[in-house]
């Protein structure tokens, strides 16, 4: 047909009869009455269209990366084409992403990682021999001892055997078996995982799942997508964050009034308020699951991530088992960890692990085979776990350097909460909690009457009015509270205290001479 319609075009060019004694201007003839017969069909309905797509991951939001997030790259499209505005770069303020805020490698970690990508770099004299003998180790575990090849769908076995031993460090002793341990595609596949084994029933029985308001965007996101039931539970922001047991039996009790709560998740310490829970409210939030024989899952990717001298992270694992055995041998409990955050900022990587305990053995089968269905996490993502786990030691070449660089970013850090906190909390309208541990603050802002008006106005919450007028006036992105839940009538925003400190002090100045004009403009 398309050549027919070609002869049609070039039709004007009688030609030599062909081998079957038609001319092929009679022929190109012949197609054009064809094609007037047989028009073009018109263009069919899309299959997959917004109404005919899977209503749960409509539902999904994410605000982390949402609406504000995509309008600082618009904003940063325009600045490479020469736009003008009140400012020359935007700074995204938005994400924990350490190294891409100038956070530097730790040497030890990208030396073995060069090491198990590149082999032939074990013969060179340039790395130390810490370094090497954990490449060779890894590679060994791995198929044809290359990085590249499938592993175990439960992780790379030396590599779980690691991580149990650190576990083990980690919590003075308490033991941690490497068939416990499961290594993910950084902290969120894990958690996403045991929601979905953890999800079931229907109507009054759908399963309900506890989170804490302020909460981490993932916990939302997937409770939307597995179509299961959202049970917030609010921390006490007027007592930094603090998560109260009452506060849980209210929202327990009002939550079997339309479906089955089963799971309860603790963000320790907690994104995105940074707050660090102390023994005895772990202990309280244990004996509660306890009681209401609830699943607990524990999110401590930021345990490395403690800046407040009065604060110490403790694992909810290391509690369970001080708790005694009518606890440590009841209460299901799966505890998250990550190669992102820490003092590694090893996004890119997606490193990570789970350990799950108590588990009945019929269902660690389910969970294995759910596992194998995506085959293995990335290798070099579990090899950068392991690097995490089974860091140099005293007395290995590597040790001193590992040591200072570590204690220096997270130093940073801590100076940079302390310095956040402090400068927020000098801004009329804007209260900002102790940060004492992750990567974040959470203030408060005052929005006045004017500015709620104006926010409904253009159809935004007025969080997002504020943190969009941010971004277009000053080219600082950070997320609206909004996306992350908080009391009625409550504003916030979360912005990482990740920038070197020059910088942060330049974003944390402009906030200040925005918010003050803010309130000017709509007072």
């Amino acid at each position: 047909m398309q050549r027919a319609a070609a002869l049609v075009r070039r039709g004007c060019c009688p030609r030599p009869p062909g081998p079957w004694g038609r001319s092929q201007s009679s022929a190109a003839a012949e197609a054009s009455a064809v094609l007037k017969v047989r028009p073009e069909r018109s263009r069919r309905e899309r299959i997959l269209t917004l109404e005919s797509m899977n209503p749960q991951v409509k539902a999904v939001e994410y605000a982390v990366r949402g609406p504000i997030v995509l309008k600082a790259g618009e904003i940063e499209l325009e600045l490479q084409r020469g736009i003008k505005k009140p400012f020359t770069e935007v700074i995204r303020a938005n994400i924990g992403d350490a190294q891409a805020m100038g956070q530097q490698p730790i040497t030890f970690l990208r030396q073995v990682m060069a090491l198990c990508t590149y082999p032939n770099l074990l013969d060179s004299p340039s790395f130390p021999e810490d370094a090497k003998k954990r490449a060779r180790r890894i590679l060994q575990a791995c198929g044809g001892n290359s990085l590249g090849s499938y592993s175990a769908s439960q992780g790379v076995n030396c590599i779980r055997e690691d991580v149990a031993a650190y576990i083990t460090r980690r919590d003075g002793g308490v033991p941690a078996d490497p068939d416990n341990i499961y290594l993910t595609t950084g902290a969120s596949d894990g958690i996403s995982t045991i929601l979905k084994i953890l999800v079931s029933g229907g109507g009054k029985t759908r399963t309900g799942v506890m989170i804490p308001i302020p909460q981490y965007p993932l916990y939302s996101a997937v409770i939307s997508e597995l179509d299961a039931i959202q049970v917030n539970y609010y921390l006490d922001e007027d007592n930094c964050w603090a998560l109260n047991v009452n506060e849980l039996r209210r929202a327990l009790r009002e939550a079997k009034e339309h479906c089955d709560p089963k799971v309860l998740c603790i963000i320790n310490p907690g994104n995105p308020t940074g707050q660090v829970q102390n023994r005895k409210c772990i202990e309280d939030v244990i004996h509660f699951a306890w009681e209401e024989k609830l699943f607990l899952l524990a999110d401590e990717v930021y345990q490395d991530n403690v800046y407040s001298p009065d604060c110490k992270f403790q694992s909810f694992k290391k509690v369970l088992y001080e708790m005694g055995p009518e606890y440590s041998s009841n209460v299901e409990l799966a505890s998250f960890h990550s190669t992102s955050k820490g003092y590694m900022g090893e996004c890119g990587y997606r490193g990570g692990y789970m350990e799950v305990i108590n588990l009945h053995p019929e269902i660690k089968g389910q969970l294995v085979k759910l596992l194998s269905v995506r085959l293995c996490p990335p290798v070099s993502g579990q090899a950068a776990m392991d690097i995490v786990v089974n860091p140099p030691v005293p007395g290995e070449e590597s040790f001193e350097q590992f040591s200072r660089e570590k204690e220096s970013v997270l130093g940073n850090l801590a100076k940079k909460a302390k310095l956040t906190e402090d400068l927020f909390n000098q801004v009329p309208g804007i209260h900002c909690n102790p940060l004492q541990g992750a990567m974040y603050a959470f203030p408060r802002i005052f929005i006045p009457a004017k500015a709620l008006e104006a926010a409904q106005a253009h159809k935004m919450a007025p969080d997002m009015f504020y943190c969009m007028k941010l971004l277009e006036e000053t080219g600082i992105c950070v997320v609206p509270g909004s996306g992350f839940g908080q009391k009625e009538g409550t504003h916030h925003f979360r912005m990482t205290i990740l920038p070197p400190v020059e910088k942060l002090k330049t974003v944390l100045q402009k906030v200040k001479d925005f918010h003050i004009k803010f309130l000017e403009k709509y007072a």
